[in-house]
């Protein structure tokens, strides 16, 4: 996991589960105030407010470029970007389909944030899974 070369053991893992409580109980703590059934947009503009509140860095709607045969070819743009070490990628859906989970597999690959979590707000509990750039 190249980007974690320079933090070893337990102290890598303590900063990946802090950030992982931190943005999670963000996460939280909007789908809660708010309830399910709302736009994505409103779900990320929260999260964004709850974040700085909190006083984590965040980066919103990073884009990354993708190349073909060195020429640039689009580019894919994730929802939020925390601390440069997580991708939050958000969903307001009934489920979490293959093609969102493959949308933040690609990030992961393109940007070589080590670790993204797709959230989806959309019922009545959070729902969210784990993905590892390794």
């Amino acid at each position: 996991m190249g980007r974690l070369s320079n933090i070893s053991g337990k102290k890598a893992v303590k900063v990946f589960f802090n950030s992982w409580v931190d943005n999670l109980g963000a996460c939280f703590s909007v789908h809660n105030i708010l309830s399910p059934g709302l736009l994505e947009s409103a779900y990320e503009g929260a999260l964004v407010i709850e974040l700085a509140h909190l006083g984590i860095p965040f980066e919103r709607q990073k884009v990354y470029p993708v190349y073909y045969k060195g020429e640039l070819a689009g580019a894919y743009i994730a929802d939020l970007v925390v601390d440069g070490k997580i991708i939050l990628e958000l969903k307001s859906v009934v489920s979490l389909s293959p093609v969102m989970k493959a949308q933040i597999i690609n990030y992961l690959r393109l940007s070589r944030v080590p670790v993204g979590y797709l959230v989806n707000f959309r019922n009545t509990r959070v729902q969210f899974r784990r993905f590892v750039f390794g």
